[in-house]
């Protein structure tokens, strides 16, 4: 959208370091193009004054007045042309990303059940037969109907639960559908409860 006599943010240049504004991103500008090195020096020093007071959790660090510096360099596109009072060499790094983390298999297979469900599975295996594992198995099984029936779209089959708890205990935990019973678990449907507040 374009309206004449409006300028929207969108539309302007993105901002390096957006938690000073646009209005000290001009300043710098503005100091980059002053002729001689000791007016962009000055005006260099009243920018960083500038930016301590609109990023002051920055003093809370031994070394803000660095940062500072090196924030200064970066708005500045590295052009700004001064004795720097710091070392800036290290300033890019600012401004790096570190690679994103690859989820690991066993969290892509389990991500409908959870961390905690994970854990029950792994204290499952190393459990010996007895009252205390049938009790935590009872637990498990219905935490992973109530998990399924929240991120499986209303998917709660008996028959998965016992599958999965089976493959996921590298089949030590085997459920006998036939006597087991399951909680009941409700579901909430959320069209009818929009139906009722109107």
């Amino acid at each position: 959208m374009d309206i004449k006599g409006l300028d929207y943010n969108t539309q302007r240049e993105k901002l390096i370091m957006p938690e000073y504004g646009r209005e000290i991103q001009k300043m710098v500008d503005f100091a980059c193009t002053l002729p001689t090195k000791e007016e962009r020096l000055k005006c260099a020093e009243a920018i960083i004054h500038l930016m301590e007071t609109k990023n002051p959790q920055l003093r809370d660090n031994a070394d803000y007045k660095q940062a500072l510096w090196d924030h200064l360099y970066l708005m500045s596109h590295r052009e700004l042309d001064i004795d720097w009072p710091f070392d800036v060499s290290e300033a890019d790094k600012i401004l790096s990303k570190p690679n994103p983390m690859k989820p690991s298999k066993e969290q892509l297979r389990l991500r409908h059940y959870g961390k905690l469900v994970s854990n029950l599975f792994e204290k499952l295996k190393t459990m010996p037969a007895g009252e205390e594992r049938d009790a935590l198995t009872y637990y498990t099984a219905n935490q992973m109907k109530r998990n399924l029936s929240i991120w499986g779209h209303g998917s709660m089959d008996d028959e998965k639960v016992a599958n999965d708890l089976a493959h996921f205990t590298d089949g030590i935990i085997q459920l006998d559908l036939q006597s087991f019973k399951f909680e009941k678990v409700t579901t909430t449907d959320d069209s009818k409860r929009t139906k009722k507040k109107k």
